[in-house]
């Protein structure tokens, strides 16, 4: 990209909201539940292109609604510029529903009628804007009205008087042209004069023009492939890419040859189709990343063919996007990976390149999720347990209070849905570290606070919950002792991945004679070994030996591990404060989440009745504040160890 151009790319066309049928194999008419993706053809693209590493964004329109926020908000987690992605006061989000009922029936509902992003307004498009961008990418959906066509015609003309590239994916949907009844998106292709010669009439203005064999059949006005692309080259000097599907592609920068094959031919890669929906638009993307990157056609297709393989062997259009690691990874091994959804690599790159927010530089966490030792609180003191709740809840409070003060920008907290559901509700929706466990207290072997069904109760927690699971393990632990911790803890780790909630392994090793300083390393070696990576780790205080053994394990092992945050096992303050001399040391160590040092004595004078809600919100605040303070002072001043090793 030229150096001049903040935006590789900006993205003009359909922007919506897809509802993908969660059971396999069911018609629409017998789907019983759906996951909640971002959709449209041009939403994919901005979304694919910036996991891709492009500097993307959004020219479309969505609702003033919560469907709205939603699209503007997931863009935006990726890195893609939403300045230009306009509201609408009146209409509500475009809308598509869809099913996997076999490899190659893939029922398809829209609901678009007057929705947002076809009533984009010409007039508010700036053409500085445009300015901005190395290319600009419509799809053809947006051809297809006079108020679209405005807004198309604004921006090409500004593309080329601001020397933009142009791009067109051609992505012909006979349903929203009206040429099929309402309930029929998933036709691909219906012949239509009118519809051949409108297009024709728009694709003069593009120098790259994108499509399948049928959406070069509609614009070229012929069901044979080379006549369909030799008529559209009379109307463009475009380079053509026509995607052939699991053959690959192939592009035509000039004359269209005698074969299809004399074109520049980039052959796909054979894998197992789940869901060819959004295998177009991320084929676009990779390609883009191509074209946009410098790189020559052949290798811009082999990006497209390898981000499409991706996609339809995953649920989902959005989501499924491969990021720039996990495509470059995938290329060195495609030949072998048939199975793209069921390769353990790929799937922990995915997983872990696609976290949102994508790092959290230091976690100063107030644990409160104690179940047992808040109930034994509760009776020492003739307290009843149904004030519980209402003590999380304030708790909440002092952890946003103690965060001020401490000039803490995102407060992080460890809380339960035993006694902490309103807490969780209140701390949910606001940027916030959140924990949430689901170990039994007290259990080993290991047992699970809500039973082994895992899935269902994972399914109900909000996205950015954080599973905890504390887990008494040693690695010299009595072979069907610790065969049995593993099973659930591995247990735990996959349903966390089908939930795509992160994991944190809070370990807390029995003591035993003759423990050294690796016996942490050792636990974690022995789980990494197991398959099992954490996103994070909460472990103990150790010595500076004990780090070090420690963060050479997670370093060989998992370069995208979140990091470990220290726990408290109820150690007076000073003591905490001493062991983060230590870790601070460590860059593998991002903060702390300590509990009962903090709020134990304040929550026991409230039980009992001797103090009020401020008073307790007050004292927990600033115990909260002073170890967030000691722990960005020790931080911030102390040596690193790569620095002492100098």
């Amino acid at each position: 990209m030229n150096d001049t151009k903040s935006l590789d790319l900006i993205c003009l066309g359909r922007v919506a909201v897809d509802l993908y049928a969660e059971q396999i194999g069911s018609r629409l008419e017998d789907v019983a539940s759906f996951a909640r993706y971002l959709g449209g053809s041009s939403g994919n693209m901005a979304y694919g292109t910036a996991r891709l590493g492009l500097s993307s964004a959004m020219l479309s329109r969505v609702g003033n609604e919560q469907f709205g926020n939603f699209v503007r908000e997931e863009l935006a987690s990726v890195g893609v510029d939403v300045s230009g992605l306009q509201t609408d006061p009146e209409r509500h989000t475009g809308l598509a529903i869809l099913a996997i009922k076999n490899r190659d029936s893939f029922p398809l509902l829209f609901y678009r009628r007057d929705c947002a992003d076809m009533a984009i307004d010409a007039d508010a498009i700036d053409p500085d804007f445009i300015a901005r961008a190395g290319a600009l990418v419509i799809t053809g959906t947006h051809l297809s009205t006079e108020t679209t066509q405005r807004a198309c015609r604004k921006a090409l003309d500004a593309a080329a008087s601001k020397g933009v590239k142009r791009a067109l994916d051609i992505d012909y949907r006979p349903v929203l042209w009206g040429l099929t009844d309402p309930g029929d998106g998933e036709t691909r292709f219906v012949a239509d004069e009118e519809v051949t010669r409108h297009l024709q009439q728009w694709l003069g203005d593009f120098d790259l023009i994108v499509g399948t064999e049928e959406e070069f059949h509609i614009a070229g006005g012929h069901t044979d492939t080379l006549a369909a692309l030799r008529a559209v080259r009379k109307n463009t000097d475009a380079t053509l890419v026509c995607k052939l599907g699991a053959l690959g592609c192939v592009v035509f920068e000039n004359e269209i040859p005698e074969r299809i094959e004399d074109g520049i031919l980039v052959e796909g890669v054979k894998v197992d189709v789940l869901n060819v929906l959004g295998a177009g638009d991320a084929f676009m993307s990779g390609l883009l990343r191509g074209w946009l990157r410098g790189e020559d056609w052949r290798t811009s297709a082999t990006y497209a063919n390898a981000c499409g393989a991706l996609v339809v062997s995953r649920h989902g259009c959005a989501p499924a996007m491969p990021t720039e690691e996990e495509l470059f990874d995938y290329l060195g091994r495609r030949e072998t990976v048939r199975r793209p959804d069921r390769d353990k690599q790929l799937n922990h790159l995915h997983r872990v390149t696609t976290r949102t927010p994508k790092a959290w530089p230091q976690v100063c966490g107030l644990a409160f999720d104690h179940r047992r030792q808040l109930t034994d609180m509760a009776r020492e003191v003739g307290a009843d347990q149904s004030r519980l709740p209402q003590l999380k809840q304030l708790l909440v409070k002092a952890a946003e209070q103690g965060a001020q003060q401490a000039g803490l920008e995102h407060p992080a907290i460890l809380v339960d849905d035993v006694f902490g559901q309103d807490a969780l509700n209140d701390a949910t929706g606001r940027q916030w570290w959140i924990g949430r466990p689901v170990e039994l207290p007290g259990s080993r072997p290991l047992r699970f606070q809500h039973g082994d069904d895992l899935g269902s109760r994972l399914r109900q927690w909000p996205r950015e919950h954080i599973i905890k699971c504390l887990v008494f393990y040693h690695p010299d632990d009595e072979m069907a002792l610790r065969l049995d911790q593993e099973a659930h803890l591995l247990q735990l780790y996959q349903a966390a991945c089908r939930m795509e909630l992160e994991l944190l392994i809070e370990i807390i090793p029995p003591t035993r004679e003759g423990d050294d300083d690796r016996v942490l390393a050792r636990s974690l070696q022995r789980l990494y070994n197991l398959g099992i990576r954490p996103d994070w780790w909460k472990l103990p205080s150790m010595n500076d030996t004990a780090w070090q053994a420690v963060s050479e394990v997670i370093d060989a092992q998992d370069k995208h591990c979140r990091g470990v945050v220290l726990l408290g096992l109820d150690a007076p303050m000073a003591d905490m404060k001493k062991g983060f001399a230590a870790a601070a040391r460590h860059d593998q160590c991002k903060g702390f989440t300590v509990g009962r040092t903090l709020f134990a004595a304040p929550s026991r004078d409230w039980l009992a009745g001797d103090i009020d809600d401020q008073t307790l919100v007050s004292r927990v605040a600033g115990n909260y504040a002073e170890l967030i303070q000691e722990w960005q002072r020790l931080r911030e001043s102390q040596p690193t160890a790569e620095e002492m090793a100098q």
